[in-house]
């Protein structure tokens, strides 16, 4: 059971030794497999993409919570992830290394973790964050059954380097407790896109260029194994590119019609 789900994801292009950042919707996986008689959970499937890694892989998975957005507290000991089971099994594996910013942060498993420990990035999408990490790196982004507007955050990361004139700034305080239990009053970025002018993230066309160029490796989402994989660093090549292009608008965001 745990081969056959490690053998989809080496087949959609997951190598062992990969460091991969994993954005997921596992549900038609877990029906699939109870189609055909096996009970599987969202632990098996995140111990099948270790697997598929190897004792030098690196699995990282997105924790994505908002609601410090809304000044609600957050406890890096145990805000849960808003991303979904696979996520939320991988934030409770007892070596996992948690990041710090308390809306985009992730669990780190694997041969890499420590790069990722202490990492408590101001600015969400920053070349600080671990998805400046992941590409310095040159590690890979994994997503399952997803298309790209809703898993590719890491569009945004190359918005914020490139400091694209349709997102700003914005600041975020509300309480903060760290791994030792300590609380104070914290603040934190992202790098918003620009609502007053009707921006609106729309980078599903960008992801129509990636397949259509061949960046992307694996199935599109609902059929095959439902994974695609690219490398960070293409990926910041081919987004920059079109970024430098004047060719955002249409590709990476379009404006609201009013």
């Amino acid at each position: 059971m745990l081969e056959d789900l490690k053998n989809r994801w080496l087949g959609a292009g997951i190598e062992p030794g990969d460091t991969v950042l994993v954005h997921s919707n596992i549900k038609r996986t877990l029906v699939d497999f109870r189609r055909a008689g096996y009970a599987i959970s969202p632990e098996d499937i995140l111990q099948s993409f270790l697997d598929a890694m190897g004792p030098k892989g690196t699995l990282i998975l997105p924790l994505f919570n908002f609601d410090f957005t809304k000044g609600v507290a957050f406890d890096i000991r145990s805000t849960p992830s808003h991303m979904g089971a696979l996520t939320e099994a991988g934030r409770l594996r007892a070596e996992a290394v948690r990041t710090g910013h308390p809306i985009y942060s992730f669990a780190v498993i694997g041969d890499k973790a420590r790069s990722f420990e202490n990492v408590d990035n101001e600015s969400g999408y920053s070349e600080q964050s671990p998805f400046g990490i992941l590409r310095e790196l040159d590690g890979k982004i994994a997503v399952l059954d997803l298309d790209d507007q809703n898993s590719m955050t890491f569009y945004h990361h190359v918005e914020e380097v490139k400091k694209v004139d349709y997102r700003y700034f914005k600041s975020f305080t509300a309480d903060y407790t760290d791994r030792h239990g300590t609380t104070s009053e914290k603040s934190y970025q992202l790098y918003v896109r620009d609502l007053e002018r009707g921006v609106l993230t729309d980078v599903n066309p960008a992801g129509e260029l990636l397949w259509s160029q061949g960046l992307y490796k694996g199935d599109r989402p609902r059929v095959g194994s439902g994974l695609r994989v690219i490398k960070s660093r293409r990926m910041f090549e081919f987004v920059e590119d079109i970024i430098d292009q004047g060719k955002a608008l249409g590709a990476l965001y379009s404006l609201e019609k009013k």
